[in-house]
């Protein structure tokens, strides 16, 4: 029984966080040209980077996690970039929520293998 995304995308445009359920799987739909049914989590940050909202498609219904900061800001990517998305690791979403610049200047390469 899996109740967590498996990929995340975090969304490079600006949020209106008023959007709930239906708004914010239209933009997904549309705007991200994603499937919102597909069991990914998509990560939507306002425009003063105050507030974040996680948007996926659990076993019984959409599920939204929502985090609204008192002080400080989410560091997310800059608007206008070739892509309407990033996708996310499970480590750079941690970093996201606890404020961490998550642009990765070079990654190093790592052994993969073959399992």
């Amino acid at each position: 029984m899996r109740t967590v995304p498996v990929r995340l995308w975090l969304c490079v445009e600006p949020t209106d966080m008023r959007c709930s359920y239906d708004g914010l799987a239209a933009r997904v739909r549309r705007h991200l040209g994603h499937n919102p049914l597909s069991g990914e989590g998509f990560v939507f940050i306002n425009r003063r980077h105050t507030q974040m909202k996680v948007l996926y498609m659990d076993r019984g219904g959409y599920v939204i996690w929502m985090k609204r900061l008192e002080r400080g800001r989410f560091a997310g990517p800059v608007s206008g970039s070739a892509h309407k998305a990033v996708g996310l690791s499970e480590t750079e979403f941690a970093a996201l929520i606890e404020g961490l610049d998550i642009a990765v200047k070079r990654r190093r390469r790592r052994w993969e293998g073959v399992c």
